[in-house]
């Protein structure tokens, strides 16, 4: 699933079996901006795992040729040649500034949302641009489920079914 649908699939289904408060999620892929952060912290992450941005502030220029072992700036390479253009006390200063500029900005995020800290974030404070003239809410478009809700049963669509073939014995869906 893509982040913010597997994160919201797994923080409401962990509301919905009454275990949110005893497991933690983290939340990693295409994370680059403070708003990133907040964003999926709304949703449901307990912390976020980035890369890319870091991976953007010591020269990576998206080749796309990481498994290859070609990289031509030297930051996903193993061949010692290539690694040479990776100047470690230069690129080292530009990832702890950015590291810090990024924190920066996701206190000024939170201050600006009236919030202590992002773990105050929910799916109210963001919207999505639905068409040219519709924008709504994280909330409308990944509803919540109750505490307990899909120990009671639930009829949302979402749920109905993963829950009903779900075995805690087996991953192995009932058919």
């Amino acid at each position: 699933m893509p982040l913010r649908e597997g994160l919201t699939f797994v923080h409401n289904a962990l509301v919905g079996a009454g275990l949110r408060d005893k497991i933690r999620i983290g939340a990693s892929g295409m994370i680059i901006s403070a708003f990133d952060i907040a964003r999926v912290m709304a949703l449901g992450a307990d912390w976020v795992n980035m890369a890319r941005g870091f991976m953007f502030s010591i020269g990576c220029i998206q080749s796309q040729s990481c498994h290859t072992d070609h990289c031509p700036v030297g930051v996903a390479t193993q061949d010692e040649h290539r690694q040479r253009a990776l100047v470690v006390p230069d690129k080292a200063t530009r990832v702890a500034q950015f590291h810090a500029k990024t924190l920066e900005a996701l206190a000024e995020v939170v201050a600006g949302a009236g919030l202590h800290h992002p773990s105050e974030f929910k799916p109210f404070h963001f919207h999505k641009r639905i068409n040219h003239s519709q924008v709504t809410t994280f909330t409308h478009l990944y509803p919540p489920l109750r505490s307990g809700e899909l120990l009671e049963g639930t009829n949302d669509v979402r749920f109905h079914i993963p829950w009903q073939i779900a075995r805690a014995e087996s991953f192995a869906p009932m058919h």
